[in-house]
């Protein structure tokens, strides 16, 4: 797990190479154990590393391979690189070093842009050739690792974290209306390629992108998973999926062991992270290290769920370890965490995985996470209503379950000056919706879900805070082959007992029954979903800072009506939007945008 930036010229000059290392030095975070720069005519990329596999100087970034003409920069982690590099070996490929970096590098020098199909993991990668002077951007299929870029006539920069990109400079700051209305109204989903900035986009998840010298660019995305039934498993019967899923999870566990340094595992207590626990069990991982965190309860909503984690860490003899934060530590924290992220992310939990983050990294420096099962599996209240419409239906019961605002909402929020034409998020959810590939109306909502949602708020949300502090996330349910299968799986398994229904039961064969039959929770932090105190001044604040004032976002009166009332009006997923606006303010002051 690292951070990479770069720059490609496109105006017949050089690359700017204090530029690249000036953007790579703002993600020292994420890379800190060491750090490089390559430049070649109008290219140039820089790295900091984290060092987890080979801790050698073998596998310091940018990997340079003379003999193929290739260079290139890597974020993530690919779980099959021994795999792969065996089968490169037998290809005739020669390796300097052991680790999975240099392997990718050799995957493209062997197949080209279809190299991405060989690589099972988390990543972005950068690779320049030599001799054709092409750059090659790509990213996972879900998204797990981010890659942003700034474009110009004459140049395009990239990194993986946005602040890298406006350390370099030449950004175009100003807010995008359209990724505006997608925040306030896609519960702070904003769906790629925007940003909230005009200046800075992102590639999509599951994406080639080819930068030519002369100023062409062409890309494929190469994954798109079928949530329908496929004829071979048409006569599985619900033991069957049951079995599949069990097998498909435990080796999507299992891989994310690979390290040579420690793994442990973030231990909500919850059903999907307590299965990642006892599925490393059941793979003889003893002394397992588990970390869980727990607030003071605020405004009568409990801030933890230690009973079913010390219930987990018991049963399986884990290493465990229990983090109480007091309620009068949350700003500082906070304040942190709006300067760690990449984009404004409204979910508390920001806030909690800083902080369960910042003491993880003191014991290890890599964690596997159940993040994912609910949108993977249908453990959300939204799925079921889904169940009972048709495909042409799916919009409106979508919207009203999960958007904070329609058109008519926006218009009471932003002044005239900031409202896009339309109402585009809702104009990209139907469009999302209606595509084929999706059988049922709940196919279509796991699957925007699946491709979209999760990777642009609980994907990157994890990505952002535990990089912050050096620590690797690794997430199971995100395994691409446990993702197909479970998008093939009949939705009335996943839509069962609440939700989730083939997972508890898979849990039931290896879990105690208190962690499966619980209401369902959430990473609780009650002081930020009940505004009071120092945080709701630090919220007044933003929203009254000079900055806020020019840019004139918000009308006057709703936001006078909200500080008014500050905890009555919330979204359908229990938001307070007076957090969201503020959130907003607060990231964009953060990061130095007037």
């Amino acid at each position: 797990m690292c951070g990479l930036a770069g720059e490609f010229r496109r105006d017949g000059s050089r690359a700017e190479v204090a530029t690249v290392e000036r953007m790579a030095a703002t993600m020292s975070d994420r890379g800190p154990d060491d750090s490089g720069v390559w430049s070649q005519g109008p290219t140039a990329l820089g790295h900091r590393r984290l060092k987890i596999i080979d801790l050698s100087a073998a596998s310091g970034q940018p990997i340079v391979d003379a003999v193929a003409g290739l260079t290139g920069v890597f974020n993530g982690c690919i779980y099959n690189y021994r795999e792969l590099r065996a089968e490169l070996q037998a290809k005739g490929h020669r390796f300097f070093s052991s680790g999975d970096s240099e392997v990718v590098v050799k995957a493209y020098a062997e197949w080209g842009l279809d190299f991405v199909d060989h690589l099972v993991g988390m990543f972005a990668v950068a690779i320049s050739e030599r001799d054709s002077g092409r750059l090659v951007l790509a990213r996972d299929r879900l998204g797990i690792k981010p890659l942003y870029l700034a474009e110009t006539p004459g140049v395009v920069r990239f990194a993986s974290t946005l602040p890298a990109l406006l350390a370099g400079g030449g950004i175009d700051t100003a807010i995008d209306p359209v990724a505006l209305a997608h925040y306030l109204s896609f519960h702070s989903i904003v769906p790629p390629p925007r940003t909230i900035l005009r200046g800075v986009t992102k590639l999509p998840p599951a994406t080639v992108r080819v930068y030519e010298p002369d100023g062409t660019t062409h890309e494929r995305v190469y994954w798109d998973p079928a949530f329908t039934r496929g004829t071979g498993r048409s006569d599985w019967t619900e033991r069957d999926w049951q079995d599949a899923l069990l097998e498909s999870l435990t080796t999507a566990v299992r891989r994310r062991m690979v390290a040579d340094v420690p793994v442990g595992v973030l231990l909500s207590g919850g059903l999907d992270s307590s299965l990642v626990v006892a599925l490393l069990a059941g793979e003889g991982q003893s002394g397992l290290a588990t970390f869980s965190i727990g607030f003071d309860a605020v405004g009568g909503r409990e801030g933890d769920e230690f009973v079913y984690s010390d219930l987990v860490a018991k049963t399986f003899g884990t290493d465990h370890h229990q983090i109480r934060v007091p309620t009068g530590d949350l700003l500082p924290p906070l304040e942190a965490a709006v300067a760690a992220m990449s984009e404004p992310m409204v979910s508390h939990d920001c806030v909690a995985f800083w902080l369960l983050s910042q003491e993880v990294a003191r014991h290890v420096k890599v964690v596997q996470s159940g993040q994912g099962a609910d949108e993977i599996l249908g453990g959300y209240h939204w799925y079921p209503p889904l169940a009972g419409v048709d495909r042409e239906r799916a919009l409106e019961t979508y919207a009203k379950a999960f958007f904070d605002r329609d058109a008519a909402g926006l218009a009471r929020v932003l002044n005239p000056a900031w409202l896009a034409d339309g109402d585009p998020a809702r104009e990209f959810v139907a469009a999302h919706l209606a595509r084929p590939g999706a059988q049922t109306a709940v196919d279509a909502g796991l699957r925007i879900d699946t491709q979209v949602m999760l990777t642009d708020d609980p994907v990157k949300r994890v990505d952002n805070m535990t990089m912050a502090h050096g620590l690797e996330a690794r997430v199971p349910f995100l395994d691409h082959e446990f993702v197909e299968l479970a998008a093939s799986c009949p939705p009335e398994l996943k839509l069962a007992q609440g939700g989730k229904g083939v997972l508890k039961e898979i849990g039931r064969r290896v879990l105690p029954h208190e962690v499966i039959d619980r209401p369902k929770g959430y990473f609780p932090v009650p002081g930020l979903t009940h505004l009071e105190g120092k945080l709701l001044d630090r919220v007044r604040d933003a929203l009254a800072a000079p900055e806020a004032r020019r840019r004139g976002l918000f009308r006057a009166d709703y936001v006078d009506a909200l500080l008014a009332d500050p905890n009555a009006e919330l979204t359908p997923l229990n938001g307070n939007k007076l957090w969201q606006l503020g959130l907003l303010e607060m990231w964009l002051q953060s990061h130095g945008i007037d």
